[in-house]
């Protein structure tokens, strides 16, 4: 029996599908994480280019959007355990080009851009709040990596009940190894696994039927 069907003979691996009011967010597309000298690689910035093509959809059906950054204090004064094993992580300060997000995904006027000093978009943040405040019941994500912060989010956001998809062409990390575990297992217990084409057209498909 392979590892897939052990899963399947478990009742894991079941679609939680779309709700009615999705929402996009975009986990720390930033410099640093597209620079392979500093946090970057593997296949973070195809990741990037594929996000823009969600992102140009979202925006289109007027889709709420998140962005998050990794953003600690100039002093180091709220860096913890998390920089203990990533220090290089300090770097990432509010006005550091490394912590800026990506050009390509420059957020607009009404995107939220939180900011975070531990993996998850949710822990310690305003996030679910915000989503609430929407009316969300799914969302879509993005981002990198695939098995740190994304992987975080989406735990959390399983767990805080939103239906939780995510863009496997979307997310990225700078080993591909982890990203296609963690893919794996996101996809067997967390969340829903499409691609950006299929998100998009579902996404459109909703829009033409609502008309």
């Amino acid at each position: 029996m392979g590892d897939l069907d052990v899963y399947k003979q478990q009742g894991f691996g079941n679609r939680s599908g779309f709700g009615a009011r999705p929402a996009l967010v975009i986990v720390d597309f930033v410099n640093g994480f597209d620079d392979p000298a500093l946090f970057g690689g593997g296949n973070i910035s195809a990741a990037i280019a594929r996000t823009g093509e969600l992102l140009a959809a979202c925006r289109r059906r007027d889709v709420p959007v998140a962005f998050t950054r990794v953003v600690y204090a100039e002093d180091g004064s709220d860096a913890g355990v998390f920089c203990l094993k990533a220090p290089g992580l300090k770097i990432l300060t509010e006005a550091a080009p490394a912590s800026q997000i990506v050009p390509a995904l420059a957020p607009r006027a009404g995107e939220y851009v939180l900011r975070k000093t531990q993996p998850s978009a949710f822990f310690g943040t305003n996030f679910a709040n915000w989503l609430i405040s929407k009316q969300v019941d799914t969302l879509m994500v993005t981002g990198c990596t695939t098995s740190g912060c994304v992987r975080a989010t989406v735990i959390d956001s399983m767990s805080y009940n939103f239906r939780t998809v995510v863009v496997t062409d979307g997310v990225g990390d700078r080993a591909l190894g982890p990203h296609e575990a963690n893919l794996f297992d996101m996809g067997q217990k967390y969340a829903d696994l499409l691609t950006a084409a299929e998100v998009i057209a579902h996404l459109e498909g909703k829009a033409k039927r609502a008309r």
